[in-house]
């Protein structure tokens, strides 16, 4: 099984802390409809960055952390939204880059900080431009020169908004840099403990299921539709180009229902409205060469159909670009260590969101905030060493029908338990009537509780193994078991033709292996042993055949090898 590599476990580690405080400091924000909450929020991050460069100093950390928090800041069932995942990622290389050319000194912090808050500003007016075209860009300038003849102002009322909010990003990346070098610099010899405030919610996850059926080809169309609603403007009749414009809309919600999310929103209706009456205005009062209305609405109707279809197209390519395949081609590029860091950020991102402080502690006392997350940084790091260095075994009793592989097992589970060593899993009990094997439950090894699993009895409803036919009930106690108990020794009894077809325990075997925080030993049929060594890539320690009743000394040579 690949190896995460300790940069990225780090990367994982910030990148989890920052998309914390994004999700739950940002929903707060945005709620509130805090002034300069992006500022807030960007600040924030590049705190968690440069405090813990004093501590990490590899190189990288930054755009790692940054594609980490990205991802989880956006993670959903069915889309990629672009909007945070860009600027996320683009504030990370940003301060990644500085980094690069001035070196970790502080000229080269604080250059980069002012950058990547900076980007703000820039990423705002390019994605007005780009959604409704130049002709903001006329609405704009227009506007602020009425503004500077109407109250006689005596410089360029144009550019004075846009650079005064260059100086209030630039003054909140100075600021940050600087909490940013002063919390590092203390928490460089700092060991405050980390106090875990999470309680593991054992209730079902709120993601969905992702059932979508994704398409290469639609994702090609997506993008064709997209590039040709810009190039046809102005070059086809304007009425044809609404009439495909509508035409593309109407797919695109039949096929994405988060494009029709974006269609029902009133905001972007309101944003309409009004775009749509301040175009006219300028066209028709303030423009030195004045429009008629029509052709002043006309304009206004064009950019926010031109808006529209952006919007919902970057929403309908992040749908497609959540496509398995995708995913799954980046895995093997040379982001191919990502999923498993990515894999790591969701096992941490609900500790550290319990353990996020609201945002007046963050701002009473932006020093101990960064202890806190540093202290919790250290302590994922520690806890994900100690999993690296685990090294699963894995162990197979075979023979056959009824050679005593499930009694080899009983006795072995007794001998761990005797010896307090934790054991889990699952084996099964025959169920014999008048000498004739009718069935089987599930026994879970925690609980020393059986289920129903197979019976000669059923219904058509019901999926067959032989003869037998299978109960859910059994089944899904059993992966539950599998899946959800932490233990030292996980042992599966029977594993076969059902898993060699990906039903029964599969995804369990599956997740132990990859997982690999338990030995594990499995029951297999002597027909099936070689299939399931393909089947699961394993390379197992020993398989012993008990064929002859050769189960003496089976614990023992377990022990050697795990100690």
């Amino acid at each position: 099984m690949q190896q995460l590599s300790e940069k990225w476990i780090k990367a994982s580690i910030l990148g989890t802390i920052w998309a914390s405080s994004e999700i739950v400091l940002g929903s707060f924000l945005h709620n509130l409809r805090v002034p300069f909450s992006g500022n807030i929020l960007t600040a924030i991050g590049i705190i968690i960055l440069i405090s813990a460069s004093y501590k990490w100093k590899e190189n990288g950390l930054f755009w790692r952390a940054g594609i980490i928090c990205a991802l989880l800041k956006t993670l959903s069932p069915s889309a990629v939204i672009f909007g945070p995942f860009v600027a996320i990622i683009s504030e990370a290389l940003l301060l990644e880059l500085s980094v690069r050319l001035l070196g970790r000194t502080i000229p080269g912090l604080i250059i980069g900080s002012i950058l990547a808050m900076s980007w703000n500003l820039f990423y705002k007016v390019f994605k007005l431009i780009f959604y409704y075209g130049n002709n903001i860009i006329d609405v704009y300038t227009n506007l602020m020169e009425y503004a500077e003849q109407q109250f006689g102002l005596q410089f360029d009322a144009v550019w004075t908004p846009l650079f005064l909010l260059l100086i209030i990003q630039i003054l909140f990346g100075l600021v940050s840099a600087l909490i940013g070098i002063r919390s590092g610099k203390k928490t460089i010899n700092s060991n405050i403990p980390f106090q875990n405030s999470y309680k593991k919610d054992k209730t079902k996850s709120t993601l969905k299921n992702n059932n979508f059926a994704h398409s290469i080809n639609w994702l090609i169309v997506n993008i064709f539709f997209m590039i040709g609603s810009l190039v046809l403007i102005g070059r086809i009749n304007f009425a044809i180009w609404v009439a495909l414009e509508i035409l593309i809309a109407i797919v695109w919600a039949l096929r994405y229902k988060r494009a029709l999310r974006q269609l029902v929103r009133p905001r972007i209706w309101i944003y309409f409205i009004v775009i749509t009456m301040i175009t006219a205005f300028v066209f028709t009062r303030v423009q030195s060469e004045s429009k008629t209305m029509m052709d002043a609405l006309l304009i206004g109707v064009e950019m926010n159909l031109r808006a529209m279809i952006m919007i919902m197209g970057f929403s309908v390519l992040g749908t497609e670009l959540y496509n398995p395949k995708i995913r799954d081609f980046f895995a093997r590029s040379y982001f191919k260590q990502l999923p498993l860091a990515l894999q790591l950020s969701l096992e941490s991102l609900p500790i550290m969101i319990a353990n996020t402080p609201d945002l007046k502690t963050i701002v009473k006392n932006p020093t101990l905030f960064v202890h806190q997350i540093m202290s919790f940084a250290d302590f994922r790091l520690n806890e994900i060493k100690g999993k690296a260095n685990f090294k699963q075994k894995i162990f197979i009793i075979t023979g056959g029908i009824g050679s005593g592989k499930t009694l080899c097992i009983k006795n072995t589970i007794k001998k761990f338990q005797q010896e307090k060593i934790s054991v889990s899993g699952v084996y099964s009990s025959r169920i014999i009537d008048n000498n004739i094997t009718t069935g089987y439950d599930i026994v879970t090894i925690s609980t020393n509780k059986s289920k129903i699993f197979l019976r000669q009895k059923g219904d058509s409803s019901q999926q067959k193994i032989g003869k037998f036919y299978i109960f859910n009930e059994g089944l899904n106690t059993g992966n539950d078991e599998l899946q959800n108990t932490k233990s030292q020794i996980k042992i599966i009894d029977e594993i076969g033709r059902l898993e060699l077809s990906e039903n029964g325990w599969h995804n369990s075997v599956k997740q132990i292996i990859e997982n690999s925080d338990s030995h594990l030993i499995l029951s297999v049929r002597e027909e099936f042993v070689s299939q399931i060594i393909e089947k699961f890539e394993i390379e197992p320690m020993f398989v012993l055949n008990v064929s002859n009743g050769n189960c003496e000394g089976f614990y023992e040579r377990i022990m050697t090898v795990t100690n």
